[in-house]
């Protein structure tokens, strides 16, 4: 397994897309390479972030980008749907420089890569999200997300359909 970090906005949303995609083993909400290691006060810093470890057999982390823009806006500064300020910045994130490369070449090669604002770092820090934020669509499906739910359930009936 590999793990990667992608932050999208309100990691409810993107938590909840992210497990439903083939190749995808496992993944925690948390907030990424904040000012200090804990989350008291206002997260200063921090990126909500979505641990996303994948099997590289199955998925690739160039396909992971694809299904990755597919729930955000690349263009967006610090904010995806409702959701403002920089919490909720578009980045990926890694402790393995070839992954952070990775991503570079897949954004560098596409036509509107002048425009995209997606932070691409190593991973400094990672805390995990209180329990009330794991997994927290499948508790309360009609909770806020920015994500439409077409696209939320877009590979989770195909997921189902496996078991």
């Amino acid at each position: 397994m590999e793990i990667v970090y992608f932050a999208g906005g309100c990691l409810w949303g993107v938590q909840a897309y992210l497990k439903t995609l083939p190749g995808v083993a496992f993944t925690e909400a948390g907030r990424a390479n904040g000012a200090s290691h804990t989350l008291e006060g206002d997260y200063d810093g921090y990126a909500e972030c979505v641990k996303t470890a994948f099997d590289p057999t199955v998925v690739t982390l160039r396909e992971l980008m694809g299904y990755f823009l597919e729930i955000i806006d690349p263009y967006s500064l610090n904010k995806q749907g409702q959701d403002i300020g920089e919490k909720y910045k578009t980045g990926v994130y890694s402790e393995e420089p070839e992954h952070l490369k990775e991503v570079q070449a897949f954004l560098s090669g596409r036509n509107d890569y002048d425009r995209i604002v997606i932070e691409v770092m190593p991973l400094t820090n990672y805390v995990r999200s209180a329990e009330e934020h794991q997994d927290r669509l499948d508790r309360w499906p009609n909770d806020y997300c920015h994500i439409p739910k077409e696209i939320l359930s877009k590979y989770k009936s195909k997921q189902e359909s496996l078991k």
